[in-house]
């Protein structure tokens, strides 16, 4: 409860500077996702997977270096696990994930960024081979991480976007075992109408 009240508080904050602002940017994005799943309380481990996220962001300045960014992104996550039979299994985690970043940005176009992120979890499966079962309901319907990163932003509003998204949740119901998502994120993204200082 409490961690939910800071974020509407942070939403607060950010749609009212929004609204007050002088220098709102508007933005897409994509890239790759390089995800893994941490576990505690059971011996299963798991591998990186490979998958992707796309959305929007809004980036607010505050001043001449503070900036808040919050986005709206798809994000295809997961890791694969060794089966005992032999082979792996993939786990397909889909989630909406809702970052609120607080940029601080450097004069040559480099930014450090930092903030909470929650996940709206959108469904799970697991694919052994061709197979692909449906395992949504053994996973929670939010996950809350926190991001770090760093990025660069060209003068023609083209940019790149480097982020770890640490995760502080449990995303697992069933059980006493607990797996948290961990994912690095690597890709692109475009303010629109962005005019170099």
């Amino acid at each position: 409860m409490r961690t939910k009240f800071l974020l509407f508080a942070t939403a607060l904050f950010v749609f009212g500077k929004a609204a007050n602002a002088q220098d709102v940017h508007f933005g897409l994005k994509a890239g790759a996702n390089f995800s893994t799943i941490n576990t505690e309380g059971t011996d299963a481990t798991y591998n990186s997977r490979t998958g992707f996220h796309v959305g929007a962001l809004v980036h607010i300045h505050l001043n001449k270096n503070w900036a808040i960014q919050p986005e709206l992104v798809y994000s295809l996550q997961g890791g694969k696990s060794k089966l005992p039979a032999g082979g792996t299994q993939t786990i397909n985690l889909s989630y909406l994930n809702v970052p609120i970043l607080l940029q601080y940005m450097f004069e040559n176009g480099f930014r450090l960024q930092t903030g909470p992120q929650l996940g709206f979890l959108l469904g799970a499966n697991y694919k052994t081979g061709d197979a692909n079962t449906s395992v949504t309901d053994s996973y929670n319907k939010t996950d809350f991480a926190w991001s770090f990163g760093a990025g660069y932003l060209t003068k023609s509003g083209v940019g790149v976007d480097a982020r770890y998204n640490l995760g502080l949740s449990d995303a697992y119901k069933p059980g006493t075992a607990k797996q948290k998502n961990n994912v690095f994120q690597l890709g692109l993204f475009y303010l629109f109408n962005h005019k170099s200082k």
